[in-house]
């Protein structure tokens, strides 16, 4: 058996870029949630039902573009206008954050958005 001792010389692993990981990460969820389609909160989903506002698949898709549109332009937070919706949504997240009739929409003031698509 040899007894002598051994230099031990550790594999030196280049430090990765947690930051960079990080954006990786986040790009493909937001490109996983976009993939999805507009997602709704729950307090959306609730407004929704309440008022019995009812949105169409074409409706949905055309949403769907405008918001991609919008978040191209660097728009976050949008007012959706339809013809018997309005909606706010975070474009980030692609999700309705509310959602009211258009008759409530006459008097209101929205606030906290940068942007405003009308469908």
């Amino acid at each position: 058996m040899d007894n002598r001792i051994h230099a031990f010389h550790p594999t030196v692993l280049p430090k990765s870029n947690s930051s960079r990981a990080k954006t990786n990460h986040t790009d493909f969820s937001q490109l996983l949630k976009q993939a999805e389609g507009v997602q709704l909160s729950k307090h959306a989903k609730q407004r929704m039902e309440q008022r019995q506002i009812e949105v169409s698949d074409e409706q949905w898709s055309q949403i769907q573009t405008k918001l991609d549109e919008a978040r191209q332009k660097g728009v976050k937070d949008s007012l959706v206008l339809t013809d018997q919706a309005a909606f706010i949504v975070n474009t980030k997240s692609n999700t309705v954050v509310t959602a009211m009739n258009r008759s409530e929409v006459q008097d209101k003031i929205f606030t906290n958005i940068n942007g405003t698509i009308l469908i």
